[in-house]
């Protein structure tokens, strides 16, 4: 009988968006939305002037040198990515685990992906040893690696890579002739920015790192679409279209039609201008998020599960592995089954690890702190302006069912 309705498995089509804020917008960012809600023309290919002026000041403020020439901008992080990994060609590599919406970009062009094992310390990054293991293994195997991903600041552990670890990774990749592409989406939503160091591969390979970021992360709500990309700055002068990467993806960008709305674009160029509004209420949902993902992990450890403290972005990322025996009672073998289990128990994505690379029979899963912001709007304004959310009544019974629902599972 034809189905009517998905059950949201599918690799491609039914991947699990990013954690939102579910925090109200800016009144100052609505606005600019509505007063351009009239324009009809899109942005041009890769950005018009402004958005990609304020896209350069925002990585100058974070010590990256940054033209406006060396700047793209698109409707979203996927389609960025899926031109930049057209421009390049080659094999991918990828961390174990990693951005669901990573892996589906290589397959819709065709490519390899290799995934490469993490430390013990941290996600988003691979281990040096292990990527030059995996390399000279792929090149004996007849592939090409061109190209290496990583995310200092990840999704989906919600770790922060030691700069030491970063600097080594990347000296490997380049020492074996890969371009590095820095996801930096979560850079601006740290949970202890003072007592985190974070550092952006472009700081210590600047010709040989493009950086990522889609605003959703932590400037503009995620319904509108708007992603920038930072290319190493290149000499005019020897720039060649066929060998400029930069121009090789507005030619795909151009292609697939993947332009900025226009009506967003003043919204997004203001956001990367980092007025006080906007810097002020990115560091307060970091920080509410923060203290949600905190209690959360302790939850966890509770009831039994193994978790890294999550130190960025709105989620947490578990290994359920010790509660096997209770979750096989259940019928709960792998974790496609997790995920249906807990996101039914739950009434909030759960999203199985099999999505972000790691082995289906691994029983880890990704938790959204968005489910403990409250169920209204007000609730979820009370807990953004809470001196300490954890101790709102919402947020303490949500919290305490996410915990039942755990100790469930023993």
């Amino acid at each position: 009988m034809r189905q009517t309705a998905p059950e949201g498995r599918g690799p491609v089509r039914y991947g699990p968006p990013a954690p939102d804020t579910g925090l109200p917008v800016l009144p100052g960012l609505a606005g600019l939305l509505a007063a351009a809600a009239g324009r009809t023309a899109p942005e041009p290919p890769g950005g018009g002037p402004v958005l990609r002026e304020a896209a350069a000041g925002y990585w100058w403020r974070r010590g990256l040198r940054t033209h406006p020439e060396d700047v793209v901008a698109a409707p979203g992080a996927p389609a960025l990515l899926l031109a930049l990994i057209a421009a390049h060609g080659g094999d991918l590599l990828l961390p174990r685990p990693c951005p669901a919406w990573w892996t589906p970009q290589a397959r819709l062009l065709g490519r390899p992906a290799y995934h490469v094992p993490t430390p013990a310390e941290c996600g988003g990054v691979p281990d040096p040893y292990a990527l030059l293991e995996t390399v000279r293994r792929v090149r004996a195997e007849g592939g090409t690696p061109r190209l290496l991903l990583l995310s200092v600041a990840d999704d989906p552990t919600a770790t922060v890579a030691p700069p030491e670890l970063v600097r080594e990774a990347c000296e490997a990749a380049v020492a074996e002739g890969l371009h590095v592409i820095s996801d930096e989406t979560w850079r601006d939503t740290l949970h202890h920015p003072h007592d985190t160091v974070l550092l952006s591969p472009a700081e210590m390979c600047p010709d040989d790192v493009t950086v990522v970021s889609d605003l959703g992360g932590a400037l503009t709500p995620a319904a509108w679409p708007c992603a920038v990309a930072r290319f190493p700055p290149t000499d005019p002068s020897r720039a060649d279209r066929w060998t400029d990467r930069r121009a090789r993806v507005l030619d795909v960008l151009t292609a697939l039609g993947a332009v900025v709305p226009g009506p967003v674009a003043p919204a997004a160029a203001h956001a990367l201008d980092e007025p006080e509004d906007v810097t002020v209420r990115a560091r307060r949902a970091a920080t509410v998020h923060g203290r949600l993902a905190g209690a959360a992990h302790r939850t966890a450890l509770a009831a039994g599960l193994l978790a890294r403290p999550p130190q960025a972005g709105r989620h947490l990322y578990a290994d359920l592995g010790p509660l096997r025996a209770g979750l096989a009672a259940l019928g709960v073998t792998d974790s496609v089954e997790l995920e249906s289990h807990l996101t039914a128990r739950l009434g909030a994505p759960a999203t199985g690890g099999h999505r972000f690379g790691d082995e289906i029979g691994a029983l880890r899963v990704r938790f959204g702190t968005g489910m403990f912001l409250g169920a209204t709007e007000e609730e979820r304004d009370e807990t953004l302006r809470a001196r300490d959310p954890v101790e709102l009544p919402h947020v303490a019974r949500a919290l305490k069912e996410f915990g039942g629902a755990l100790e469930e599972l023993r």
